[in-house]
Protein backbone atom coordinates (compact mmCIF):
# COMPACT_ATOMS: atom_id res chain seq x y z
CA UNK A 1 0.00 0.00 0.00
CA UNK A 2 3.23 2.24 1.13
CA UNK A 3 4.51 1.88 -2.46
CA UNK A 4 1.64 2.20 -4.22
CA UNK A 5 1.02 5.89 -2.53
CA UNK A 6 4.63 6.64 -3.47
CA UNK A 7 3.95 5.53 -6.86
CA UNK A 8 1.10 7.65 -6.94
CA UNK A 9 2.69 10.66 -5.56
CA UNK A 10 5.79 9.81 -8.23
CA UNK A 11 3.45 10.46 -11.08
CA UNK A 12 1.87 13.41 -9.48
CA UNK A 13 5.48 14.85 -9.10
CA UNK A 14 6.40 13.91 -12.38
CA UNK A 15 2.77 16.30 -13.49
CA UNK A 16 4.24 18.55 -11.47
CA UNK A 17 7.83 18.40 -13.29
CA UNK A 18 5.88 18.86 -16.47
CA UNK A 19 4.53 21.85 -14.81
CA UNK A 20 7.85 23.16 -13.59
CA UNK A 21 8.62 24.20 -16.94
CA UNK A 22 6.64 26.87 -16.37
CA UNK A 23 7.37 27.66 -13.02
CA UNK A 24 10.21 29.42 -11.20
CA UNK A 25 12.97 27.26 -10.59
CA UNK A 26 12.89 28.06 -6.91
CA UNK A 27 9.47 27.04 -7.11
CA UNK A 28 10.18 23.83 -8.73
CA UNK A 29 12.45 22.68 -6.52
CA UNK A 30 10.07 23.36 -3.79
CA UNK A 31 7.61 21.27 -5.27
CA UNK A 32 9.67 17.82 -5.54
CA UNK A 33 10.85 18.52 -2.44
CA UNK A 34 7.56 18.39 -0.73
CA UNK A 35 6.92 15.24 -2.93
CA UNK A 36 9.68 13.17 -2.02
CA UNK A 37 8.64 14.24 1.76
CA UNK A 38 5.44 13.23 1.84
CA UNK A 39 6.19 10.12 0.12
CA UNK A 40 8.85 8.67 3.07
CA UNK A 41 6.22 9.99 5.62
CA UNK A 42 3.53 7.59 4.03
CA UNK A 43 5.49 4.62 3.98
CA UNK A 44 7.12 5.53 7.44
CA UNK A 45 3.26 5.57 8.89
CA UNK A 46 2.26 2.15 7.04
CA UNK A 47 5.51 0.32 8.70
CA UNK A 48 4.71 1.23 12.07
CA UNK A 49 1.35 1.06 12.35
CA UNK A 50 1.12 -2.45 13.74
CA UNK A 51 3.83 -1.54 16.09
CA UNK A 52 0.99 1.00 17.35
CA UNK A 53 -2.13 -1.72 17.25
CA UNK A 54 -0.01 -3.95 19.49
CA UNK A 55 1.30 -1.19 21.87
CA UNK A 56 -2.90 -0.17 22.24
CA UNK A 57 -3.58 -4.00 22.27
CA UNK A 58 -0.95 -3.69 25.48
CA UNK A 59 -2.83 -0.78 26.89
CA UNK A 60 -6.09 -2.50 26.52
CA UNK A 61 -5.07 -5.75 28.41
CA UNK A 62 -3.20 -4.39 31.21
CA UNK A 63 -6.87 -2.12 31.58
CA UNK A 64 -8.42 -5.23 31.66
CA UNK A 65 -6.29 -7.07 34.36
CA UNK A 66 -6.89 -4.03 36.57
CA UNK A 67 -10.22 -4.86 36.23
CA UNK A 68 -10.15 -8.25 37.04
CA UNK A 69 -10.86 -9.80 33.73
CA UNK A 70 -7.81 -11.91 32.71
CA UNK A 71 -9.70 -13.92 29.38
CA UNK A 72 -7.10 -11.78 27.14
CA UNK A 73 -4.46 -12.64 25.53
CA UNK A 74 -2.16 -10.87 22.47
CA UNK A 75 -1.61 -12.83 18.90
CA UNK A 76 2.18 -11.53 17.35
CA UNK A 77 3.55 -13.08 14.27
CA UNK A 78 6.59 -11.02 14.83
CA UNK A 79 10.11 -11.77 16.77
CA UNK A 80 12.40 -9.97 18.16
CA UNK A 81 12.22 -7.88 21.45
CA UNK A 82 8.42 -7.01 20.77
CA UNK A 83 8.03 -10.69 20.53
CA UNK A 84 9.76 -11.32 23.97
CA UNK A 85 7.23 -8.68 25.48
CA UNK A 86 4.51 -9.86 24.11
CA UNK A 87 4.94 -13.47 25.61
CA UNK A 88 5.74 -12.44 28.55
CA UNK A 89 2.61 -10.39 28.55
CA UNK A 90 0.14 -13.35 27.74
CA UNK A 91 2.50 -15.25 30.82
CA UNK A 92 1.57 -13.44 33.02
CA UNK A 93 -2.15 -13.14 31.72
CA UNK A 94 -2.34 -17.22 32.16
CA UNK A 95 -0.71 -17.19 35.62
CA UNK A 96 -3.44 -14.62 36.89
CA UNK A 97 -6.49 -16.76 35.28
CA UNK A 98 -4.93 -19.29 37.40
CA UNK A 99 -4.91 -17.58 40.37
CA UNK A 100 -8.21 -15.98 39.90
CA UNK A 101 -9.51 -19.74 39.32
CA UNK A 102 -7.81 -20.79 42.45
CA UNK A 103 -9.03 -18.22 44.71
CA UNK A 104 -12.78 -19.01 43.04
CA UNK A 105 -12.22 -22.40 44.08
CA UNK A 106 -11.08 -21.57 47.30
CA UNK A 107 -13.78 -19.55 48.04
CA UNK A 108 -16.36 -22.17 46.92
CA UNK A 109 -15.10 -24.64 49.45
CA UNK A 110 -14.90 -21.84 52.17
CA UNK A 111 -18.86 -20.98 51.34
CA UNK A 112 -20.04 -24.48 51.62
CA UNK A 113 -18.17 -25.15 54.62
CA UNK A 114 -19.15 -22.09 56.24
CA UNK A 115 -23.08 -22.89 54.87
CA UNK A 116 -22.99 -26.02 55.73
CA UNK A 117 -21.66 -26.24 59.06
CA UNK A 118 -24.09 -26.97 62.26
CA UNK A 119 -22.66 -23.55 64.04
CA UNK A 120 -24.89 -20.66 62.90
CA UNK A 121 -22.83 -17.73 62.47
CA UNK A 122 -23.62 -14.44 61.59
CA UNK A 123 -21.23 -11.69 60.26
CA UNK A 124 -22.27 -8.06 61.42
CA UNK A 125 -20.94 -4.70 60.19
CA UNK A 126 -20.20 -1.55 61.66
CA UNK A 127 -23.57 -0.45 61.10
CA UNK A 128 -25.06 -3.07 62.64
CA UNK A 129 -26.37 -4.77 59.47
CA UNK A 130 -26.18 -8.50 58.84
CA UNK A 131 -23.18 -9.48 56.19
CA UNK A 132 -23.41 -12.90 56.58
CA UNK A 133 -25.75 -15.44 57.80
CA UNK A 134 -25.03 -19.19 57.03
CA UNK A 135 -28.06 -21.67 56.91
CA UNK A 136 -28.37 -22.74 60.22
CA UNK A 137 -28.08 -19.25 61.52
CA UNK A 138 -31.43 -18.50 59.32
CA UNK A 139 -33.00 -21.66 60.32
CA UNK A 140 -32.28 -20.53 64.38
CA UNK A 141 -33.07 -16.67 63.60
CA UNK A 142 -34.54 -15.87 60.47
CA UNK A 143 -36.97 -18.12 60.13
CA UNK A 144 -35.36 -19.81 57.26
CA UNK A 145 -34.89 -16.54 54.96
CA UNK A 146 -32.09 -15.00 54.24
CA UNK A 147 -31.02 -11.98 56.66
CA UNK A 148 -28.18 -10.29 54.76
CA UNK A 149 -28.75 -6.62 54.37
CA UNK A 150 -31.13 -6.68 57.75
CA UNK A 151 -30.27 -4.66 60.87
CA UNK A 152 -29.56 -7.54 63.46
CA UNK A 153 -31.54 -6.23 66.15
CA UNK A 154 -34.16 -6.35 63.98
CA UNK A 155 -33.74 -10.24 63.11
CA UNK A 156 -32.73 -10.48 66.97
CA UNK A 157 -36.41 -9.19 67.62
CA UNK A 158 -38.26 -12.17 66.13
CA UNK A 159 -35.68 -15.17 68.11
CA UNK A 160 -36.75 -17.06 71.05
CA UNK A 161 -36.62 -14.42 74.54
CA UNK A 162 -33.88 -16.91 76.15
CA UNK A 163 -31.82 -15.81 72.50
CA UNK A 164 -32.67 -12.31 73.27
CA UNK A 165 -31.74 -12.32 76.69
CA UNK A 166 -28.09 -14.08 76.30
CA UNK A 167 -27.38 -11.06 73.78
CA UNK A 168 -28.21 -8.73 76.42
CA UNK A 169 -26.57 -9.61 79.39
CA UNK A 170 -23.34 -9.80 76.65
CA UNK A 171 -20.22 -11.94 76.26
CA UNK A 172 -19.80 -15.68 75.69
CA UNK A 173 -22.15 -18.19 77.34
CA UNK A 174 -24.40 -20.94 77.44
CA UNK A 175 -27.90 -20.61 77.39
CA UNK A 176 -31.15 -22.90 77.36
CA UNK A 177 -33.94 -22.96 74.84
CA UNK A 178 -36.60 -24.58 75.46
CA UNK A 179 -38.45 -26.26 78.64
CA UNK A 180 -38.17 -29.47 80.24
CA UNK A 181 -38.17 -32.61 77.88
CA UNK A 182 -37.88 -30.48 74.52
CA UNK A 183 -34.75 -28.47 75.03
CA UNK A 184 -31.85 -27.55 73.12
CA UNK A 185 -28.70 -25.93 75.35
CA UNK A 186 -26.24 -23.31 73.30
CA UNK A 187 -23.24 -21.60 73.95
CA UNK A 188 -22.88 -18.07 72.53
CA UNK A 189 -19.18 -16.70 71.36
CA UNK A 190 -19.08 -13.00 69.80
CA UNK A 191 -15.55 -12.07 68.49
CA UNK A 192 -14.92 -8.31 67.14
CA UNK A 193 -12.09 -7.66 64.35
CA UNK A 194 -11.08 -5.55 61.45
CA UNK A 195 -12.09 -6.83 57.75
CA UNK A 196 -11.52 -4.01 54.75
CA UNK A 197 -10.06 -1.39 57.77
CA UNK A 198 -13.43 -1.66 59.60
CA UNK A 199 -15.09 -3.25 62.94
CA UNK A 200 -16.66 -6.68 62.33
CA UNK A 201 -18.46 -8.50 64.67
CA UNK A 202 -18.59 -12.59 64.29
CA UNK A 203 -21.11 -14.07 66.29
CA UNK A 204 -21.13 -17.88 66.99
CA UNK A 205 -24.34 -20.09 68.31
CA UNK A 206 -23.24 -23.57 68.67
CA UNK A 207 -25.53 -26.38 69.86
CA UNK A 208 -24.63 -28.45 73.07
CA UNK A 209 -26.99 -30.38 73.55
CA UNK A 210 -26.19 -33.75 72.05
CA UNK A 211 -22.76 -33.54 73.38
CA UNK A 212 -23.80 -32.74 76.90
CA UNK A 213 -26.58 -35.74 76.78
CA UNK A 214 -22.95 -37.89 76.29
CA UNK A 215 -21.59 -36.12 79.06
CA UNK A 216 -24.65 -36.37 81.93
CA UNK A 217 -24.45 -40.45 80.44
CA UNK A 218 -20.80 -40.06 81.69
CA UNK A 219 -21.52 -38.33 84.71
CA UNK A 220 -24.07 -40.38 86.11
CA UNK A 221 -21.76 -43.56 85.48
CA UNK A 222 -19.28 -41.57 87.92
CA UNK A 223 -22.07 -40.78 90.28
CA UNK A 224 -22.94 -44.62 90.65
CA UNK A 225 -19.01 -44.83 91.26
CA UNK A 226 -18.61 -42.45 93.37
CA UNK A 227 -22.25 -43.61 95.48
CA UNK A 228 -20.67 -47.09 95.75
CA UNK A 229 -17.43 -46.10 96.93
CA UNK A 230 -18.72 -44.41 99.57
CA UNK A 231 -21.42 -46.54 100.67
CA UNK A 232 -18.43 -49.07 100.57
CA UNK A 233 -16.27 -47.23 102.54
CA UNK A 234 -18.83 -46.26 105.29
CA UNK A 235 -20.72 -49.64 105.52
CA UNK A 236 -17.42 -51.71 105.26
CA UNK A 237 -16.40 -51.17 108.69
CA UNK A 238 -19.61 -50.58 110.20
CA UNK A 239 -20.17 -54.01 109.54
CA UNK A 240 -16.61 -54.69 111.17
CA UNK A 241 -17.56 -52.33 114.00
CA UNK A 242 -20.70 -54.09 114.64
CA UNK A 243 -18.96 -57.75 114.57
CA UNK A 244 -16.64 -56.76 117.11
CA UNK A 245 -18.93 -55.25 119.23
CA UNK A 246 -20.86 -58.01 119.30
CA UNK A 247 -17.74 -60.35 120.13
CA UNK A 248 -16.61 -57.58 122.88
CA UNK A 249 -20.06 -57.94 124.40
CA UNK A 250 -20.25 -61.54 124.27
CA UNK A 251 -16.94 -61.92 126.20
CA UNK A 252 -17.61 -59.06 128.59
CA UNK A 253 -15.51 -56.48 127.90
CA UNK A 254 -17.69 -53.27 127.72
CA UNK A 255 -15.01 -50.69 128.46
CA UNK A 256 -13.77 -50.83 124.87
CA UNK A 257 -17.69 -51.38 123.72
CA UNK A 258 -18.26 -47.09 123.77
CA UNK A 259 -15.56 -46.58 121.69
CA UNK A 260 -17.16 -48.96 119.19
CA UNK A 261 -20.42 -47.66 119.25
CA UNK A 262 -19.32 -44.30 118.85
CA UNK A 263 -17.32 -45.25 115.29
CA UNK A 264 -20.61 -46.78 114.00
CA UNK A 265 -22.63 -43.50 114.67
CA UNK A 266 -20.02 -41.06 113.16
CA UNK A 267 -19.65 -43.50 109.82
CA UNK A 268 -23.87 -44.11 109.89
CA UNK A 269 -23.54 -40.48 110.36
CA UNK A 270 -21.83 -39.52 107.39
CA UNK A 271 -23.36 -41.63 104.91
CA UNK A 272 -26.74 -39.97 106.10
CA UNK A 273 -25.40 -36.74 105.51
CA UNK A 274 -23.76 -38.05 101.90
CA UNK A 275 -27.43 -39.46 100.83
CA UNK A 276 -29.42 -36.46 102.16
CA UNK A 277 -27.41 -34.11 100.08
CA UNK A 278 -27.63 -36.16 97.03
CA UNK A 279 -31.19 -36.93 97.60
CA UNK A 280 -31.98 -33.55 97.82
CA UNK A 281 -31.08 -32.56 94.40
CA UNK A 282 -32.87 -36.05 93.05
CA UNK A 283 -36.33 -35.28 94.69
CA UNK A 284 -36.58 -31.48 94.56
CA UNK A 285 -40.01 -30.78 95.41
CA UNK A 286 -42.69 -28.84 93.74
CA UNK A 287 -41.73 -25.18 94.48
CA UNK A 288 -44.60 -23.47 96.42
CA UNK A 289 -45.12 -20.30 94.46
CA UNK A 290 -45.97 -17.15 96.32
CA UNK A 291 -45.83 -13.39 96.65
CA UNK A 292 -42.40 -12.21 97.87
CA UNK A 293 -40.70 -8.71 98.65
CA UNK A 294 -37.44 -8.56 96.96
CA UNK A 295 -35.91 -6.44 99.41
CA UNK A 296 -36.66 -8.34 102.24
CA UNK A 297 -35.74 -11.81 100.81
CA UNK A 298 -32.47 -9.78 100.30
CA UNK A 299 -32.62 -8.82 103.69
CA UNK A 300 -32.54 -12.48 105.03
CA UNK A 301 -30.18 -13.61 102.81
CA UNK A 302 -27.32 -11.51 103.96
CA UNK A 303 -27.73 -12.98 106.99
CA UNK A 304 -26.34 -15.82 105.49
CA UNK A 305 -23.80 -14.56 102.91
CA UNK A 306 -22.68 -11.17 102.03
CA UNK A 307 -23.26 -9.39 98.71
CA UNK A 308 -24.07 -5.96 97.05
CA UNK A 309 -27.83 -5.44 96.02
CA UNK A 310 -29.25 -3.96 93.16
CA UNK A 311 -32.84 -4.27 92.69
CA UNK A 312 -35.02 -2.14 89.46
CA UNK A 313 -37.77 -1.68 90.64
CA UNK A 314 -36.92 -1.00 94.38
CA UNK A 315 -40.00 -2.28 95.50
CA UNK A 316 -40.58 -5.02 93.40
CA UNK A 317 -42.20 -8.15 94.40
CA UNK A 318 -41.31 -11.30 92.84
CA UNK A 319 -43.44 -14.81 92.97
CA UNK A 320 -41.65 -17.95 93.41
CA UNK A 321 -40.91 -20.72 96.33
CA UNK A 322 -38.72 -17.99 98.71
CA UNK A 323 -36.78 -21.41 100.45
CA UNK A 324 -35.78 -23.00 97.25
CA UNK A 325 -34.64 -20.02 95.48
CA UNK A 326 -32.46 -18.68 98.54
CA UNK A 327 -30.96 -22.36 98.40
CA UNK A 328 -30.06 -21.28 94.70
CA UNK A 329 -28.95 -18.15 95.33
CA UNK A 330 -26.31 -19.21 98.42
CA UNK A 331 -24.80 -21.62 96.38
CA UNK A 332 -24.51 -18.96 93.99
CA UNK A 333 -23.39 -16.63 95.93
CA UNK A 334 -20.70 -19.21 97.98
CA UNK A 335 -19.17 -19.67 94.63
CA UNK A 336 -18.59 -16.16 93.47
CA UNK A 337 -16.75 -15.45 96.89
CA UNK A 338 -15.08 -19.08 96.05
CA UNK A 339 -13.62 -17.21 93.01
CA UNK A 340 -11.59 -14.50 94.53
CA UNK A 341 -13.42 -11.97 94.22
CA UNK A 342 -13.54 -8.81 96.52
CA UNK A 343 -16.32 -9.30 99.20
CA UNK A 344 -17.72 -5.52 98.16
CA UNK A 345 -17.67 -6.99 94.27
CA UNK A 346 -19.59 -9.91 94.87
CA UNK A 347 -22.95 -8.49 93.80
CA UNK A 348 -26.89 -9.73 93.32
CA UNK A 349 -28.85 -7.94 90.75
CA UNK A 350 -32.72 -7.98 90.24
CA UNK A 351 -34.22 -6.44 87.36
CA UNK A 352 -38.04 -6.73 86.42
CA UNK A 353 -38.55 -7.76 82.60
CA UNK A 354 -41.46 -7.28 80.59
CA UNK A 355 -42.86 -10.93 81.92
CA UNK A 356 -40.13 -12.26 84.09
CA UNK A 357 -37.68 -11.35 86.94
CA UNK A 358 -34.03 -11.71 85.78
CA UNK A 359 -31.42 -12.73 88.91
CA UNK A 360 -27.82 -12.01 88.25
CA UNK A 361 -24.86 -13.22 90.67
CA UNK A 362 -21.98 -11.17 89.34
CA UNK A 363 -18.05 -11.39 90.36
CA UNK A 364 -14.68 -10.64 89.50
CA UNK A 365 -13.04 -13.98 89.26
CA UNK A 366 -11.44 -15.53 86.32
CA UNK A 367 -14.82 -16.57 84.54
CA UNK A 368 -14.60 -20.17 82.77
CA UNK A 369 -13.45 -21.53 79.64
CA UNK A 370 -15.32 -23.02 77.03
CA UNK A 371 -14.59 -26.64 78.16
CA UNK A 372 -16.05 -25.58 82.01
CA UNK A 373 -19.19 -23.44 80.83
CA UNK A 374 -20.16 -26.56 78.70
CA UNK A 375 -20.01 -28.89 81.55
CA UNK A 376 -20.74 -26.35 84.49
CA UNK A 377 -24.41 -27.23 84.75
CA UNK A 378 -24.29 -31.04 85.01
CA UNK A 379 -24.73 -32.68 87.92
CA UNK A 380 -22.00 -33.78 90.13
CA UNK A 381 -19.53 -31.97 87.88
CA UNK A 382 -17.29 -29.65 89.84
CA UNK A 383 -13.78 -28.40 88.94
CA UNK A 384 -12.86 -27.57 93.09
CA UNK A 385 -10.97 -30.53 94.87
CA UNK A 386 -13.80 -31.12 97.41
CA UNK A 387 -16.90 -29.94 95.28
CA UNK A 388 -19.67 -32.40 94.76
CA UNK A 389 -20.75 -30.35 91.75
CA UNK A 390 -24.57 -30.34 93.07
CA UNK A 391 -24.61 -26.08 93.09
CA UNK A 392 -24.72 -24.90 89.99
CA UNK A 393 -26.85 -28.30 88.82
CA UNK A 394 -29.51 -27.59 91.56
CA UNK A 395 -29.83 -23.75 90.89
CA UNK A 396 -30.87 -25.10 86.97
CA UNK A 397 -33.40 -27.50 88.53
CA UNK A 398 -34.68 -24.81 90.92
CA UNK A 399 -34.90 -22.25 87.77
CA UNK A 400 -36.65 -25.02 85.59
CA UNK A 401 -38.77 -26.07 87.94
CA UNK A 402 -40.36 -22.32 88.34
CA UNK A 403 -40.37 -22.25 84.51
CA UNK A 404 -37.62 -20.51 84.33
CA UNK A 405 -33.83 -20.84 82.82
CA UNK A 406 -30.27 -20.47 83.71
CA UNK A 407 -27.27 -19.02 81.74
CA UNK A 408 -24.08 -18.83 82.58
CA UNK A 409 -21.70 -16.02 80.72
CA UNK A 410 -18.28 -14.94 80.95
CA UNK A 411 -18.27 -11.01 82.00
CA UNK A 412 -16.48 -8.41 79.64
CA UNK A 413 -13.70 -7.33 81.86
CA UNK A 414 -13.06 -10.26 83.74
CA UNK A 415 -15.76 -12.63 85.94
CA UNK A 416 -18.65 -14.21 85.65
CA UNK A 417 -22.42 -13.78 85.31
CA UNK A 418 -25.11 -16.84 86.05
CA UNK A 419 -28.18 -15.03 85.52
CA UNK A 420 -31.70 -17.23 86.57
CA UNK A 421 -34.72 -15.72 84.85
CA UNK A 422 -37.74 -16.53 86.89
CA UNK A 423 -41.46 -16.04 85.50
CA UNK A 424 -42.72 -12.80 86.91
Amino acid sequence: MAAIACAGIALASLSALQLARWLPPWAATLLATLAVGACTAIATWRALAPMHALFRALAGTVASYRDGDYSFGIAWDGGGDLGHLVATHNALGAALRGQRLALVQRELLLDTMVQNTPVAMVLVDPSGRVVLGNLAARRMLGDGKRMEGRTFDGVLAGADPAVQDAFVRGGDGMFTVGHEDDEDIYHLSRRSFRLNGRSHELILLRQLTAELRRQEVQTWKKVIRVISHELNNSLAPIASLAHSGGELLRRGQLERLPTALATIEERARHLESFIRDYARFAKLPSPRVEPVEWQRFAAQLRTQVEFAFDLQPVDGIGRFDAAQVEQALINLLKNAHESGTPHDQVKLAVRKLPDSWRIDVLDRGSGMNTAVLANALLPFYSTKRNGTGLGLALAREIAEAHGGRIALLNRDGGGLCVSMVLPA
